[in-house]
C-alpha cells in the first residue's frame, strides 16, 4: 500500500533529523513550532472526529465497551511477548503468551479475559520502551500527526513495532503466521479501535486537563514524558504500577 510506505519514509525521515542534536533530552524540543502547528491540527480532528466517537463508544452498553476493549488489549500482547523477551524478562513472556493463549481461546478470542482471573497479568511492552531498558534516551520530543505525542525514541520505536509485532506480520505485512493471515483494513480497524478505547476511557481527565491548564500542549507534554518514563521503570523493575496513561 503505497500511502503506507510514505507514511513510513515520513516517519523514518523525522526521526533521523529528531537524533541530530545528539545530546537533547527529552523535555527540549528540536522544532517545537512545527510541533505545536501539528498539535493543532491534532487537536481539530479530535474535536471534530475523534472525541464524538469516543463520547458515542462510552455511551455502549459495559458487555460491548469491556468486550471490546479485551479484545484489542489481547492483540496488543502480541507485540508485548517478543518485548519482553528482548528485554530478558522471562516471566513476562510467560505472563504474555499465557494470557494470550488462554484469552483468544477460553475468552472466546478475548472478548473475555478468564487469564486475569487465573493470574496472569501482561505488562504492555514495545519496542520504545525495550529501548529504554537498554539505556535508549528518548531524544528530542515532538507531535506526530493523528498519533500525538512521541519522542526520537519513540517514534523509531513504533517503526520498528510493525518489524517485531506478530499482528503486524499477518496484516500489513501478509505474512502468514501458524495458518492465520490478514490485510491492512484489519491491522488499522483494530489500531483505529484501541484509540478510540483510550480516548473514550480518558474522556473526564482530558476535558479536566484541557479546562485547568495555561497551556495545554505542555500539559500533555509533561503528561506523556512521565508516563513512558514510568513504563520504562516498571519493565527495569518488572512492577505492576502503569502509571496514569496506558497505551
Amino acid at each position: 500500500m503505497q500511502i503506507l510506505k510514505n507514511i513510513k519514509i515520513a516517519l523514518l525521515f523525522m526521526v533521523i533529523f529528531s537524533f541530530l542534536p545528539l545530546k537533547a533530552k527529552a523535555a527540549e524540543e528540536c522544532f517545537e513550532k512545527v510541533s505545536r502547528s501539528v498539535f493543532k491540527f491534532n487537536m481539530a480532528l479530535d474535536d471534530a472526529i475523534i472525541e464524538p466517537i469516543a463520547k458515542g463508544y462510552n455511551r455502549l452498553p459495559d458487555p460491548i465497551k469491556n468486550g471490546t476493549s479485551n479484545f484489542t488489549s489481547n492483540i496488543a500482547t502480541l507485540l508485548s511477548i517478543p518485548n519482553s523477551l528482548l528485554q530478558g524478562n522471562l516471566k513476562q513472556v510467560g505472563h504474555s503468551t499465557g494470557s494470550f493463549v488462554v484469552n483468544s481461546t477460553v475468552g472466546i478470542l478475548g472478548f473475555l479475559n478468564p487469564a486475569e482471573k487465573i493470574g496472569l497479568k501482561p505488562h504492555k511492552e514495545d519496542v520504545g520502551q525495550t529501548l529504554g531498558t537498554y539505556g535508549v534516551g528518548p531524544g528530542c520530543y515532538l507531535v506526530l500527526p493523528i498519533l500525538g505525542p512521541s519522542t526520537a525514541r519513540d517514534t523509531f520505536g513504533l517503526i520498528a513495532d510493525t518489524f517485531v509485532d506478530p499482528f503486524a506480520h499477518v496484516t500489513i505485512r501478509e505474512n502468514e503466521l501458524f495458518g492465520v493471515s490478514g490485510n491492512d483494513l484489519d491491522y488499522f480497524s483494530v489500531r483505529g479501535t484501541t484509540a478510540i478505547d483510550f480516548r473514550a476511557d480518558n474522556d473526564k481527565n482530558l476535558t479536566s486537563l484541557e479546562k485547568n491548564s495555561l497551556d495545554l500542549y505542555s500539559s500533555l507534554k509533561s503528561v506523556y514524558l512521565q508516563d513512558r518514563e514510568n513504563k520504562i521503570k516498571n519493565s527495569i523493575e518488572d512492577n505492576d504500577e502503569w502509571g496514569s496513561l496506558d497505551n
